[in-house]
């Protein structure tokens, strides 16, 4: 009764009501999109031949999670918001290594909006390289196992289709942007949490059929619900998961006034560096998938590796370790133990115990250490977890470690934007009767 009298207020807010209606509205236009095909295309052929190849892998099929199922279906919207994605942290990685761009980063607003644009820019060539391979790639299906699949093939196919795809991309990024300006949440984040939330009844369908047909159990079906319960658990604990590093301030007199004396906190999350290290893992990964992929037909002896490759425990291993890795490498890059001491040592402040200076900054990149074992443990399992069940129980379908910690990590972010807009109009919050805690790792 209380999670609907709170849930009932947020009606009562009309500003918030307003830009939740907005966002819903944005995301049934990007599904209607999802339903448009693309120019050309025979989408019963294209499913069948999907079906004989069981699917995306790879790249493909991380594009294909992100555009909620768009690519496999060669809808206009195909790409989704990948490029974007792609995009940003490409122009996020340059603007740590490249002089000019990190000089825009520090201009404030003013450089953000032109490393923005930049991004867009970035973005729209992606389109454009995606799109045009992925015309490719059906036309080598069309040759060598569909026949029929394309209208017509050539220079004319290739470049209407690559045309149409980048309209679509670009206004996914468009529809994106206005989620972000006048609806609630971040609208690259809601798309792609769109499209994750439209497969569920594709997984609950294939369930069922599995059931009906004998291919699994129903104490392993409910087993695996109780897994991937557990598992979305466990990104919620962990990632409101964070330490607390205490600060304290020393008093300044400037005049006849007393300055500082207060004490505050740094918050180091356990997962620092995000879903990054996933989403590099995978890139890096893709890249022998791809290539094994394409001689698979011609050497028969490849055929093993490709199948090794295609999420199996060699697969698994290797996406562990490079996780492990990536996250170590980001957090890296993304955090300066030094820049930081320095920064809290110009402002008059200390760590109790610690001397400013070098044993600060020693001190933050010992605690980043500790943290991101922890954390790049937790993606890893997380990563890993949902092929090994899919090994194993042999599952109809097949979730990735990445979708649930973006699903569950727009969820959480959603609801704390929508909890703030309810206590700064007094009301009580959105999922308790208090703010959403976060845990203290000690």
């Amino acid at each position: 009764m209380i999670l609907l009298k709170n849930f009932g207020n947020i009606f009562k807010i009309p500003e918030l009501t307003r830009k939740i209606l907005f966002t819903l509205g944005v995301l049934i236009v990007y599904r209607i999109g999802v339903s448009i095909p693309a120019i050309g295309i025979n989408t019963e052929l294209l499913a069948g031949a999907f079906q004989k190849k069981a699917g995306f892998g790879g790249l493909l099929g991380y594009f294909d999670m992100v555009s909620g199922g768009a690519l496999q279906l060669c809808t206009i919207f195909a790409l989704g918001i990948g490029p974007y994605i792609t995009a940003s942290i490409m122009m996020q990685m340059l603007s740590l290594t490249v002089p000019s761009l990190e000089a825009l980063v520090k201009e404030g607003e003013y450089g953000r909006k032109i490393i923005n644009q930049y991004t867009r820019y970035l973005a729209v060539l992606l389109s454009i390289a995606y799109a045009f391979s992925y015309s490719l790639y059906l036309e080598n299906l069309n040759v060598t196992q569909s026949p029929g699949l394309l209208v017509s093939s050539g220079l004319g196919f290739k470049l209407l289709f690559t045309l149409s795809l980048t309209v679509g991309s670009t206004l996914v990024m468009w529809l994106g942007e206005q989620i972000s300006l006048f609806g609630i949440g971040n609208g690259s984040s809601m798309i792609i949490f769109a499209g994750i939330v439209a497969r569920f009844p594709f997984y609950i369908k294939s369930i069922i059929e599995a059931l009906r047909d004998g291919r699994l159990n129903i104490l392993v079906a409910l087993l695996i619900l109780v897994g991937f319960a557990l598992l979305a658990a466990c990104i919620v604990y962990l990632e409101k998961g964070d330490r607390k590093i205490p600060v304290q301030y020393a008093r300044r007199i400037i005049g006849q006034r007393v300055y500082g004396g207060q004490s505050t906190y740094i918050p180091f999350k356990i997962n620092t560096a995000g879903v990054m290290p996933v989403i590099f893992s995978q890139a890096l990964l893709n890249i022998p998938v791809f290539i094994v992929g394409m001689f698979v037909d011609r050497w028969k002896w490849l055929r093993p590796v490709a199948d090794a490759l295609q999420g199996g425990f060699l697969y698994s291993a290797f996406e562990f370790a490079l996780i492990i890795f990536f996250t170590y490498f980001y957090t890296a890059i993304a955090f300066n133990p030094t820049e930081l001491a320095d920064n809290i040592k110009k402002g008059g402040g200390f760590i109790p115990g610690i001397r400013p200076g070098k044993q600060t900054a020693d001190f933050f990149d010992y605690i980043l250490n500790r943290i991101g074992l922890v954390g790049a443990v937790y993606l890893g399992v997380l990563a890993i977890t949902p092929n090994i069940l899919s090994i194993i129980f042999k599952l109809p379908f097949s979730v990735s470690g990445t979708s649930l910690l973006i699903m569950v990590g727009v969820a959480l972010e959603t609801s704390a934007q929508i909890e703030a807009y309810l206590i700064e109009h007094k009301y009580e919050g959105f999922l308790s009767s208090g703010r959403i805690k976060s845990k203290v790792a000690r």
